[in-house]
């Protein structure tokens, strides 16, 4: 029972995970463009750093994993 359940749990991220890439340019808000993103730009090189999509994502997840483990 645990085993079929983690993998219609997985199969329901995967779609999740497809729509959000499928449909992810016409969302007003881009992940990895968040304010708060550090990007850096110099003549030959550029850095970049997605701080604050790191933390939006790193709660999302911790989210799901709490309300799946209730």
């Amino acid at each position: 029972m645990g085993l079929g359940r983690l993998l219609i749990v997985i199969g329901v991220l995967l779609v999740v995970a497809g729509l959000a890439v499928t449909f992810g340019g016409r969302l007003p808000v881009r992940l990895g463009r968040l304010p708060g993103d550090i990007a850096i730009h110099g003549k030959n090189s550029s850095f970049y750093f997605p701080v604050t999509t790191c933390i939006l994502l790193s709660l999302v997840a911790s989210l799901v994993l709490w309300i799946l483990r209730r």
